[in-house]
């Protein structure tokens, strides 16, 4: 029987590999990408966060070049931009970077998406922007593209609005929000409360608490919520102080990352298997919910079937 593995919606990179480096090379991403498999991830969207221009010209195309290579094919499922169209309010940022933040703009997303040679899967953006509910209308009227709501403070109608253009996703929800927010009137309640999104959580045991996991899958149901693990390039590195995705971090023993200028979080360092045995470990779902929340769920939101998906030779691996 073949072994299945998990499909990770957003992965920044592993063991020195960083999507969004200038030195990135196809030799890292084939490195990268054998490693993952070795430790249960069968497939994966190849995440870029905020960056500038020259970055996205650069790295776009050789991560769609990558992807059509037969030692990577059906394993990098498409390409994640995150950002670089999110909010600039403190909290809500998170780690990317507040001067290279960008208006929502439909044709340098066509630039980006015709650089990546229509390999953009996913777009995270902030729905509250001037312009981002005609960049989301944009996006779904002409590509595959999934529009994600991610690093934002929008509620309310702002957030019905970007459901009705066509967003369908939350990106780590319960993260990259407003630290303090209303006890009844936030962005937290009005993506819970909204069917239209499925939500995406990092289950690292670091990003979210035990009782807001479980308020996630009770409000969404198992089948509109699925886990990612936001691994970074120092994922699988020894502790230390490192650069991550453009700040100074210390990675600690048990796996988080901590910016040592902010309070925040910058990624993680767990994998995706390693996350899900964090969530099974909590022992509220069963293991078909589990299977759906770290395998299923992700295909059915990039439009793949996971009856027919070929997770490929998987070493085995412990979750």
């Amino acid at each position: 029987m073949k072994r299945r593995g998990f499909v990770d919606l957003q992965l920044n990179g592993f063991l020195g590999v960083d999507f969004s480096s200038p030195d990135l090379d196809y030799e890292g991403i084939l490195r990268a990408t054998q490693d993952l498999a070795r430790i249960g991830t069968a497939g994966y969207c190849a995440t870029i966060i905020t960056s500038r221009i020259e970055l996205y010209r650069r790295n776009l195309p050789l991560l769609a070049r990558a992807m059509a290579e037969p030692a990577l094919r059906g394993r990098i499922l498409g390409i994640h931009l995150e950002g670089p169209y999110l909010s600039p309010v403190d909290g809500a940022r998170g780690a990317h970077n507040l001067d290279l933040l960008r208006r929502p703009d439909p044709g340098e997303f066509e630039r980006l998406q015709e650089w990546a040679g229509g390999n953009i899967r996913i777009l995270t953006l902030a729905p509250e922007l001037d312009g981002a509910l005609d960049l989301i209308r944009h996006v779904r009227s002409r590509h595959r593209t999934v529009v994600s709501l991610g690093h934002h403070a929008a509620q309310g109608e702002t957030l019905r609005r970007a459901v009705e253009a066509g967003a369908s996703m939350c990106t780590h929800l319960g993260n990259g929000c407003p630290e303090t927010i209303h006890r009844h009137r936030n962005v937290l309640f009005a993506q819970l409360a909204e069917d239209g999104l499925t939500a995406g959580i990092i289950t690292d045991g670091h990003h979210l608490p035990e009782d807001f996991l479980r308020v996630v899958f009770r409000c969404k149901g198992p089948g509109r919520v699925f886990v990612v693990s936001d691994l970074t390039s120092i994922g699988g590195c020894p502790p230390g102080i490192y650069t991550n995705l453009g700040n100074e971090v210390r990675l600690t023993p048990d796996g988080r990352i901590q910016n040592l200028h902010t309070p925040y979080l910058v990624g993680s360092a767990c994998d995706l298997a390693r996350c899900m045995r964090h969530l099974r470990s909590l022992e509220f779902l069963s293991e078909e919910e589990l299977w759906d929340a770290g395998r299923n769920t992700p295909l059915r939101m990039l439009g793949l079937d996971p009856a027919s998906f070929d997770d490929g030779e998987l070493a085995a691996f412990e979750w």
